[in-house]
């Protein structure tokens, strides 16, 4: 068996004396869609910051392609090839559009990036057409849009995704993920972390029910949206 794009062990996260994630392990492999649900304050956002070097671990490991990056600095993980669209968009209001997204490149070593700014732009045509205007003036599923567009702009190996369908209309929300649906035929593998457990299940290889800092289920996406207890728990199901 071929090893794991990303493999998280025993992976430990502390604010202070507070364990916020008590060691977690799960794997992704390539070409997957892997989802990581729970109700606020699992962990799952702690979890993505710390994999792409915003938080440092106090316990366990992070291999992403072979290579432990549990102490590898931000910028250097994203030249590696494993990008974070983050919860809230995080997107620079004053800046255009295509400057938003060109600044994705930031850590790209060949500086072509015309046929990528093209494949973003057939994503979400939107983006394209207000290239010039200043992010800030776009709604929130259009930010959200143009942070997974600015995320894609490094060419990553493995995408991670926290919430990208919070606060957005359903029909926006739709669109989000039929693109996560998009973006994994095209080759690209996925983190997801989403409070929209049905919508990310039906989109994931396999899935991990985080609470309150540990894994309580694992199992195929289809898998876990049969189960009694994500459904009642998740899902809203009596």
């Amino acid at each position: 068996m071929s090893e794991p794009l990303l493999e998280v062990s025993n992976l430990e996260v502390s604010y202070g004396k507070i364990k916020a994630v008590k060691g977690i392990s799960f794997t992704v492999g390539e070409g997957e869609v892997v989802s990581l649900i729970g109700t606020n304050g699992a962990g799952k956002t702690t979890t993505l910051r710390t994999i792409s070097g915003l938080l440092r671990p106090s316990g366990g490991s992070i291999r992403f392609m072979g290579k432990d990056i549990a102490k590898t600095p931000a910028h250097e993980i994203v030249g590696m090839g494993l990008a974070h669209s983050p919860e809230g968009r995080r997107i620079f209001p004053r800046m255009t559009v295509e400057e938003n997204l060109l600044l994705g490149a930031f850590s790209r070593v060949d500086k072509d990036f015309d046929a990528d700014l093209r494949e973003v732009y057939d994503l979400f045509p939107i983006l394209e057409e207000r290239s010039q205007q200043p992010a800030g003036t776009f709604s929130g599923g259009e930010q959200q849009m143009l942070a997974m567009g600015r995320a894609m702009m490094s060419k990553p190996k493995l995408l991670m995704l926290d919430e990208p369908s919070m606060g957005l209309s359903p029909l926006m929300m739709k669109r989000i993920m039929t693109t996560v649906t998009t973006l994994q035929q095209r080759g690209t593998t996925i983190l997801l972390v989403e409070q929209n457990a049905q919508a990310a299940l039906r989109r994931a290889t396999k899935g991990y029910v985080l609470e309150v800092g540990k894994i309580v289920l694992t199992g195929t996406g289809q898998e876990l949206l049969t189960s009694e207890e994500v459904r009642k728990a998740y899902l809203g199901e009596d």
